[in-house]
């Protein structure tokens, strides 16, 4: 069945697919709000991978978040069984990828949306833009809606913290820093090897910080990040703390609570966005106007004169001159533009 728009009235319970990385996800409930809007009435459901789950659990706009383990063949097979139980009016793929559309097609949904990937058209009977590299990660979401009829009021990221998480982050500042402490957190993540800013770059933008705003520096890391976040503590030593072992959800909590961020284009940037704490991100072989900080509080810097910038390389072939030149002075004005438009100091 072939179709032009989206039969509102018809439309009891929706699905949102997107999998994988934790910022694409965070990018993708920009358009709760706006189904939510659209659909009053409608459950929405949302299915990821676990690590993205845990900032989805507990959001108001969601019914339910179901899990795909692509570890486990039985229990892909059983999810999508689920899906075609669940008996979905709408679904959106917004991750398009084999195990997606296989989804999206046996779940018997009468409207199917996906994006007109190769080899995958099979699945949907309404397809998003061509035009993916045209807009941010989160406005191309907008934009599959808007192709459709249905409003875009909303231009808010989602990430739900516990109270158990909160409650830490909390403890944790109540013990470690006084009332008044300007806390600036730095976090070294990356997915990719390239996308990973130097630790002695790090350390050069964290003495500048330290000195014009008194700051205390909280190195955040996660699970896999150790190695990162040790070589930038021993480079700084006593003039940072380095945060304990956290869940995703208690970094965040953390994040929540720090005066801004930096941070490479990473799951934790994006999640920083969406709660409200201002970033800047560091980026090298992607592209900041599509994958970088959403929304006006935010800033980002890269090299654009390099001429292999935005290489999307996973490993790098040359120096990372892209972080590595970049430069102190323009990092310090783009840090003072976050400060003074996030009022982040009062006189």
């Amino acid at each position: 069945m072939k179709l032009n728009t989206i039969p509102k009235e018809n439309v009891k319970r929706i699905l949102v697919i997107k999998l994988r990385g934790i910022g694409d996800v965070v990018c993708s409930t920009i358009v709760l709000d706006n189904l939510r809007e659209n659909f009053p009435s409608a459950k929405i459901d949302f299915l990821t991978e676990k690590p993205s789950s845990f900032g989805l659990i507990g959001l108001p706009q969601l019914n339910e978040v179901l899990i795909f383990n692509r570890k486990s063949l039985l229990e892909r097979i059983k999810l999508a069984w689920q899906v075609r139980k669940n008996k979905y009016d709408l679904i959106f793929d917004f991750f398009g990828n084999p195990s997606s559309a296989q989804i999206t097609f046996f779940s018997g949904s009468k409207v199917r949306v996906g994006f007109p990937f190769r080899g995958r058209k099979y699945a949907y009977n309404l397809l998003g833009p061509e035009e993916r590299s045209t807009w941010h990660n989160a406005i191309l979401h907008l934009k599959v809606l808007e192709k459709f009829g249905l409003s875009t009021t909303h231009k808010n990221l989602l990430y739900a913290l516990d109270e158990t998480s909160k409650s830490f982050a909390d403890k944790y500042f109540n013990d470690t820093f006084a009332e008044n402490d300007f806390v600036v957190g730095i976090c070294p993540t990356g997915s990719w090897a390239s996308k990973k800013c130097d630790a002695s770059k790090f350390a050069e933008i964290a003495e500048l910080v330290i000195k014009k705003y008194n700051a205390k520096i909280l190195i955040l890391w996660g699970k896999g990040d150790e190695v990162d976040g040790e070589r930038l503590f021993s480079l700084l030593k006593e003039k940072a703390i380095y945060a304990p072992p956290t869940s995703i959800l208690e970094m965040s909590a953390l994040i929540s609570k720090c005066k801004f961020l930096i941070a490479n284009d990473s799951g934790p940037m994006h999640i920083s966005t969406a709660l409200g704490t201002p970033v800047l991100s560091l980026h090298g072989p992607t592209a900041p106007h599509l994958q970088g900080p959403f929304g006006e509080k935010h800033e980002w810097i890269n090299l654009p004169e390099l001429d292999c910038i935005i290489c999307n390389l996973l490993e790098c072939p040359k120096n990372h001159e892209c972080f590595l030149n970049l430069s102190n002075d323009i990092i310090m004005l783009k840090i003072d533009s976050l400060v003074q438009k996030n009022s982040l100091i009062t006189i």
